[in-house]
């Protein structure tokens, strides 16, 4: 079964780039490859954390980005459901909910530009990666270890991420189907959310969002991050390609077409841009 596998990357020495959701923005996922390449980071120490495809116009381009890039990447639910054939994108969202009509467009769109040998990669991605640094023991999903499509927010009750928690052997677990960046710590453990780069947070701007991790002496330094793109390019070009609806001017907007998913205080939080911040790991609570 596609998905299944867990790809181990050993004891990581060097900083590590995650992001998610590229959501074929290739004019996000170019700027993503500009920013780490400015940083120093070579493609190895580099991972996309799933849904290379989903709402924007260039499916097939930003696949070919991402390959021609060299990054890691692994399984996300829209990558699952188009290599698999399945007549959805599998994101979790209510039937009849805002989010599960405008799927049925670009889910419809995705499917018939993304070639056979593109949807084929897709169906041999891992659907997580492990590994260790600075003595501490990571887990990257897409959603959840429980479910590939899970929605787990910083306001998602403690008891749940507790519970995914359990299911590995691992100090931390990295998260992106979400799409929004935080960073929580659980009882000595701790969950992130990477953020994407193919929408914006919901917060008002057009930045995407992505996650550095640094080694250093006292265990890892986390680091969120604003992504600085062309938004209006990618959203020109979701216009040139029929595409006139609210993902499109969410790119702009930094307004989600809708918050179906969200818990209430995430949805508080609509408009209020998110501050790039830090946050220390540790094997031992402070």
């Amino acid at each position: 079964m596609p998905g299944q596998v867990v790809e181990d990357l050993g004891v990581i020495h060097e900083p590590l780039l995650i992001f998610g959701g590229p959501y074929g923005n290739l004019q996000a996922t170019e700027a993503m490859q500009v920013q780490a390449e400015t940083l120093s980071i070579p493609p190895s120490h580099v991972i996309c954390n799933g849904d290379s495809v989903a709402y924007c116009a260039q499916p097939e381009e930003t696949v070919n980005a991402l390959r021609e890039w060299g990054v890691r990447g692994l399984m996300g639910n829209c990558e699952e459901s188009l290599a698999t054939g399945q007549p959805d994108c599998g994101c979790g969202f209510e039937p009849g909910t805002s989010c599960s009509l405008l799927a049925e467009d670009w889910y419809r769109f995705c499917n018939e530009r993304l070639t056979t040998d593109s949807k084929s990669w897709m169906g041999e991605l891992p659907a997580g990666f492990q590994f260790t640094m600075g003595r501490i023991r990571f887990r990257l999903v897409h959603g959840a270890l429980s479910s590939i499509n899970r929605f787990l927010f910083a306001s998602s009750p403690t008891a749940s991420k507790l519970e995914e928690l359990a299911h590995c052997n691992a100090d931390v677990v990295i998260g992106g189907h979400s799409g929004l960046p935080f960073g929580e710590c659980l009882d000595n453990r701790y969950w992130l959310n990477s953020g994407v780069i193919g929408m914006p947070a919901n917060d008002g701007t057009q930045d995407g969002w992505f996650l550095l991790l640094y080694p250093v002496e006292t265990g890892v330094r986390c680091e969120w991050h604003r992504l600085f793109y062309d938004a209006r390019a990618a959203q020109q070009a979701m216009y040139d390609a029929g595409q006139d609806n609210g993902y499109a001017a969410a790119l702009t907007s930094g307004y989600w077409p809708s918050m179906d998913v969200l818990p209430e205080h995430e949805r508080t939080q609509q408009g209020r841009a998110i501050k790039p911040h830090t946050m220390m790991l540790t094997t031992h609570k402070s």
